[in-house]
């Protein structure tokens, strides 16, 4: 398999994908690089972001598992390297974050006015209410919610106030959609069919507008499908994998 990347989302780190970073690494190498200002790592403004995660890609062209926000950054990757992008997976990801008048898959602009008042008021209870958001779509009873959280937070390297305010405005501020017809790579498409975030409609859209777009709906799934369901997820992300490497030679 070619090298994988997995970039998480907004407000987590890279600690939310160790299972299936400790998975995928049998087949490859695996980077798990962190967005600026979370998981310990530096700060930097967002229009340098992608320039950031850009000088830490493998020099093999890679594949990008992208969730959320980190599934943005991956298209944008995508677009602007393409030699350096294998091939794409879209974890509950959307080109349009934010509801536009011509948009109506977007976050609900109550959710996303929370978050900023969370982040200007310096809430430690916000990053915990998102994770409960996030998770919202599988109906776990209270061990198993726990037990994920103490598995996929990294509570010693929260990201920084300014990670948060910088990681807001280019969810804000992202649009992708005239970009898709642009993207030439494979595309796996992922999406809980309950996700509270994401609308999994943002998915789907996706879907249809990437060339070359498969699409993978997950039941009874909120916006983490890598954790709630992480076999099936495991099971499904090797096989596409397998395929686009079969179908490359």
């Amino acid at each position: 398999m070619s090298p994988m990347v997995f970039l998480h989302g907004w407000g987590q780190s890279s600690r939310i994908w160790r299972h299936q970073a400790d998975h995928f690494r049998r087949f490859g190498p695996v980077h798990t690089p962190e967005l600026p200002g979370h998981g310990g790592s530096a700060e930097a403004p967002p229009a340098a972001w992608l320039e950031n995660l850009a000088a830490g890609l493998p020099d093999e062209p890679a594949v990008l598992v992208g969730w959320s926000l980190g599934g943005m950054l991956a298209l944008e990757l995508a677009r602007s390297l393409p030699e350096r992008v294998a091939a794409l997976a879209l974890v509950s990801t959307t080109p349009c974050f934010r509801v536009r008048v011509d948009w109506p898959h977007g976050c609900a602009d109550a959710i996303f006015r929370a978050f900023e008042q969370g982040v200007r008021e310096n809430s430690p209870k916000e990053l915990a209410r998102f994770f409960a958001l996030m998770l919202q779509g599988d109906a776990l009873p209270r061990s198993r919610y726990n037990e994920l959280a103490r598995q996929a937070v990294d509570r010693e390297h929260p990201p920084t106030a300014g990670a948060l305010a910088g990681g807001l405005a280019l969810l804000a501020t992202l649009d992708l959609r005239p970009e898709l017809p642009r993207i030439e790579q494979p595309v796996w498409v992922a999406h809980g069919d309950n996700d509270a975030i994401v609308p999994a409609a943002a998915g789907r859209y996706l879907s249809h507008h990437l060339p070359h777009a498969a699409w993978h709906r997950f039941d009874d799934c909120g916006h983490a499908p890598f954790l709630t369901q992480a076999e099936d997820f495991q099971q499904r992300l090797e096989a596409w994998c397998r395929n686009i490497s079969t179908a490359n030679g």
